[in-house]
């Protein structure tokens, strides 16, 4: 049988919130955000601040999530708090995605926020490379800043998210990938056209 090549690893990468245990322990934690701060960095600001959530504290944070879901629309349902409640205190870890943002610095905010993106990707192919699952969220609680500045995150720092880490539980096929040809073109002097725009 032929070994996996890394272009195999990275073509065959899903997200996933069918997780169970184990998460990684802490030599692969180590390694999976030390891929994560491979990700492009225009002036070196290392916007990155990764807040690892596990064990007797995911249903702590999962309170102070459905306490900030309230707080922006306090009409929200008993099933969707429940729902929510559930998720985060279950997952058997969180990354929340946090950024230390430069306000006025000569890199513009959006970079720095690109930068972030580009280590949350780092971060769920290195989960997948050493066998593990996990997946992006976000939503509104990701814009309040009270919970913002609970995870230590101050204004004007923010989050960008949490990704749900853990081991999938059941192997399952990868969803179809769109033809990479759709979204690519050669650009010859005059603006391109893509075919995934004729939807």
């Amino acid at each position: 049988m032929t070994a996996a090549t890394p272009m195999d690893v990275l073509l065959s990468r899903a997200s996933t919130d069918r997780l169970a245990d184990p998460a990684p322990s802490a030599a692969q934690l180590e390694q999976i955000l030390a891929a994560a701060l491979r990700a492009p960095d225009h002036g070196r600001l290392r916007p990155w601040r990764y807040i690892v959530i596990e064990g007797e504290a995911r249903p702590l944070f999962a309170q102070k999530v459905v306490d900030s879901m309230l707080r922006l629309d306090p009409q929200t349902p008993e099933f969707n708090l429940t729902k929510r409640r559930t998720r985060f205190a279950t997952m058997p870890m969180t990354i929340a995605l946090g950024m230390h943002l430069r306000v006025g610095h000569k890199i513009p905010l959006w970079e720095q926020e690109m930068a972030v993106a580009a280590g949350a990707m780092n971060i769920l192919n290195a989960l997948h490379a050493l066998g593990f699952g996990g997946i992006w969220v976000s939503g509104p609680v990701t814009q309040d800043p009270v919970l913002a500045t609970e995870l230590g995150l101050a204004a004007p720092h923010r989050l960008a998210g949490f990704i749900f880490v853990g081991t999938p539980d059941n192997p399952h096929p990868a969803p179809a990938r769109p033809d990479p040809a759709a979204f690519s073109a050669r650009w010859q002097g005059a603006p391109v056209t893509f075919s995934a725009d004729k939807d």
